[in-house]
């Protein structure tokens, strides 16, 4: 065995309390290299009574490395533990002491987890775990309220650019909740809606105000409780990395310079705050001189924000936010702004926008959740585009799915397309087909989806501007198809705990073969999802060994023959089984 490839360490994702009562365990070995995997654990105190061997399942592999996974349940939430690897007749015991030939005395050198600590534990609202979001754009979902509409709005549905206006308001969002209902979404998430020169509110000049042409505080309040009625959480974006240049106390640093009692609220590297040779003498976000950047390590910037934080909360019931540009903003800033948001609605769901490996702000003290873009990109590059086999794919899947515990992919935030990317129909070429597969995925995958508004009728757009189209409510210019589609799969994983929280793994997935087998196993059900990525008609065939399953979406039996399973797929086709446990 390649010894050298194992590796543990008793933290993070490695080893981890999912709950009061177990504890995940993980260990990496070299790919297709070892047989057999046990952990050994029992209680440091008292070992020769209180200890059990527990086989460790092989739950993902990547491209060099195998993943090992058990669940230990130990008496007294605290236990020793050391890992024994067995390859034909050849045993390794894994310990923090390194490797050896013989199982070391217990339980000197052994790995340690001291003890479950409930205000430790990872806890995300369990009703994240279940959430279908919906991403709106108010300014481009509809327009209810003609009468705030900004002076020279542009024409409903003309072309997007970076400073057009179209007039849509939380007024337009209120009339239309019968098509988030009708879809069967159970969570909405609204880019900001404070008042900002903007159209798309990313450049707050005044966080307690609603924009005036959004509407007001008593019209997001109706919102929010029309909302609750319908069974739909309510998240708004919070902007706190920066701000707008018309931000007031950014005004008063322009005016007074280095005397200014707001100095310390921004990142100025040299007074007098201004733009020279198209270089701001501030930090801000990116280069945008008109988007100074906050110092949330000021005391009185940090209490100003975290009050913003708490009163939107507490005023109209709002059920989380969604933090932007949220890995440029300090640790201990988020931390102070966890406890405020859960001691003001203890399930408030915490978003923060990371686009890379998210591990620092995810070990239960900072967010619930991040957008899971290296999600899209996988998911897109794999079935929209050319070249990407199945086990290429898996191996890219698996290591997101090894980036994080299982409680944190339960309630991580998937997503295809956003007001930042390309919409996903684009991305697909407008091929529906590839589109599809793509929603296909998203919906029976572990975590929480999102779907950006308007790709459920067949919106395109490249980036951004062209991705924030105004929203299309003639029925007749509307892919109707394709939102029966939408509303099809999502009432699926609403009907089947096991596609939202149960384990998820790959069956098939090999070289130089685009097709792929993966299954969503939980309690009392077991799925399989089959997918053909290819544009040529196929049948897929793995070894099954129950004859109890059934089409999930047209009720007919799937045989199994012989073992095997056979499934006859069209181009760009799935079919998702089902049977019960």
């Amino acid at each position: 065995m390649f010894q050298e490839c194992f590796h543990h360490s008793p933290r993070s994702n490695w080893a981890y309390a999912y709950d009061m009562d177990t504890i995940h365990l993980r260990v990496q070995t070299k790919r297709d290299d070892v047989d057999e995997v046990t952990v050994i654990a029992g209680d440091k105190y008292d070992w020769a009574s209180i200890n059990e061997e527990l086989p460790m399942l092989k739950i993902a592999s990547d491209r060099f490395y195998d993943y090992w996974e058990a669940a230990v349940k130990p008496k007294y939430k605290r236990f020793s533990y050391i890992f024994r690897m067995r390859q034909g007749e050849e045993t390794v015991y894994l310990s923090e002491d390194g490797t050896c030939g013989e199982q070391p005395f217990p339980v000197n050198g052994y790995y340690e987890f001291p003890y479950i600590h409930e205000i430790d534990l990872f806890t995300a609202p369990e009703w994240a775990k279940s959430a279908v979001f919906y991403q709106i754009m108010p300014d481009r979902f509809a327009d209810g309220d003609p009468a705030i509409d900004p002076e020279g709005k542009a024409e409903w549905g003309g072309q997007p650019t970076a400073d057009a206006h179209f007039g849509g308001d939380l007024q337009g969002i209120l009339d239309h909740l019968d098509h988030l209902t009708d879809l069967g979404v159970t969570a909405v998430y609204l880019t900001p809606i404070f008042q900002s020169p903007s159209n798309h509110k990313y450049d707050t000049v005044d966080y307690m105000k609603i924009d005036e042409h959004f509407g007001d505080k008593a019209v997001l309040k109706q919102l929010v409780h029309a909302c609750h009625e319908r069974g739909i959480r309510v998240v708004l974006d919070a902007v706190f990395n920066h701000t707008s240049e018309q931000f007031p106390p950014f005004q008063d640093v322009l005016k007074h310079g280095e005397q200014s009692k707001y100095a310390d609220w921004f990142h100025v590297r040299s007074f007098p705050a201004e733009v020279k040779d198209g270089i701001a003498t501030y930090d801000t976000f990116g280069f945008f001189g008109q988007m100074p950047k906050l110092n949330t390590a000021n005391p009185k910037t940090k209490k100003y924000l975290l009050d913003v934080a708490e009163y939107w909360i507490r005023e109209t019931d709002i059920d989380g936010w969604r933090l932007d540009v949220a890995n440029e903003v300090d640790h201990h800033f988020w931390r102070a702004f966890r406890q405020v948001v859960k001691a003001a609605k203890p399930d408030a769901y915490i978003v923060g926008e990371v686009w890379n490996d998210s591990r620092p702000w995810l070990q239960g003290d900072q967010f619930d959740s991040v957008m899971n873009y290296p999600f899209a990109d996988r998911v897109l590059g794999f079935f929209t585009g050319e070249g990407v086999d199945g086990r290429t794919f898996a191996e890219g899947m698996n290591t997101l799915l090894m980036r994080y515990p299982q409680g944190t992919n339960e309630v991580i935030f998937n997503l295809l397309s956003s007001h930042d990317t390309p919409r996903v129909l684009t991305r697909a070429g407008g091929n529906k087909l590839k589109l599809k597969l793509s929603v296909v995925f998203l919906l029976t995958y572990i975590g929480t989806p999102c779907i950006f508004y308007g790709d459920e009728i067949g919106l395109q757009g490249g980036n951004d501007p062209d991705c924030r189209a105004c929203m299309i409510w003639d029925e007749e210019r509307q892919d109707r198809e394709l939102y029966d589609f939408y509303k099809l799969l999502i009432g699926l994983r609403k009907s089947h705990p096991a596609l939202r929280s149960g384990r998820f793994r790959f069956l098939k997935a090999d070289e130089g073969d685009a097709r792929i087998v993966y299954e969503r196993l939980g309690e009392g059900e077991h799925f399989t999802v089959w997918m053909n990525p290819t544009g040529e008609r196929t049948v897929l065939e793995h070894a099954m060994e129950t004859n109890d399953w059934h089409d999930a979406l047209t009720g007919d039996h799937a045989p199994v023959k012989d073992g095997m399973q056979r499934v006859e797929l069209d181009p760009f086709g799935y079919r998702i089984l089902a049977r019960k446990l």
